[in-house]
């Protein structure tokens, strides 16, 4: 089988429950009890006034009634960090009842390979021709290796959760996660680099490649939602 190498992310948005409407009527419930829902699409500016309010203040309920799901495909490492956020739900596919295909993450060109700085204050640069060549040899060599040792045990018969042990991190897996607006804007909070937030992130460049494919599918459905996150700093209420 043909190792493939990648060096970009796959989002889909597979399925969605999720407009503004979805805010407001979770917000007037409170002053409104069972008419919250008879005048969820009146006048824009009052919905978005109200949202931008819900938002400013971190009333954060209101956009926890929504749920979108996402199909991933990135490197292992990748996963690893988006699963820190446990304000999610996740389904990964197995390296213990599947073989794992050939598919490994190497660097694109435009990705920064150095660091200067010392841990908390850092930054990344462009690296050398020297440097890209030298980082996508090593990788690809390191990778094929792997592979070749993978295919060898499970051809001796070896569990695919055994063999599996000798894969890279930078394998491409597959997920669907699950979440709501409000768990998206803690992510995005997180996993993005703006200069316009008001609390700084520095997030690994692959995971932040993931997390601005998800923003746009969610600025869509929630326009008016998305437009008060970033009014208000990219803090999740």
């Amino acid at each position: 089988m043909d190792v493939e190498f990648r060096s970009e992310m796959t989002v889909e948005l597979v399925r969605a429950a999720a407009q503004d409407a979805d805010v407001l009527f979770a917000a007037r419930v409170s002053t409104k009890g069972e008419h919250s829902l008879d005048d969820v699409d009146g006048d824009a500016g009052r919905s978005q006034g109200l949202i931008n309010y819900l938002m400013r203040d971190r009333h954060g309920s209101p956009f926890e009634h929504n749920s979108m799901t996402f199909f991933v495909s990135a490197p292992i490492f990748v996963f690893r960090e988006f699963m820190r956020h446990r304000i999610a739900s996740y389904n990964e596919e197995s390296g213990r009842y599947r073989e794992l295909r050939p598919v490994f993450y190497v660097p694109g060109p435009e990705r920064r390979l150095v660091q200067q700085g010392k841990t908390g204050s850092y930054e990344f640069v462009e690296g050398t021709p020297e440097q890209y060549e030298v980082a996508v040899a090593q990788t690809k060599a390191a990778c094929e290796h792997a592979y070749a040792a993978y295919q060898a045990m499970l051809d001796a018969g070896i569990a695919r959760e055994v063999a599996r042990t000798v894969l890279p991190v930078g394998t491409y897996s597959s997920m669907y996660v699950t979440m709501n607006a409000r768990a998206l804007m803690n992510f995005l909070s997180l996993r993005t680099k703006r200069e316009d937030s008001a609390f700084p992130s520095f997030p690994q460049r692959e995971i932040e490649m993931v997390a601005d494919r998800m923003e746009s599918y969610w600025a869509e459905l929630m326009p008016l939602t998305h437009a008060a996150f970033e009014r208000n700093g990219r803090v999740a209420p």
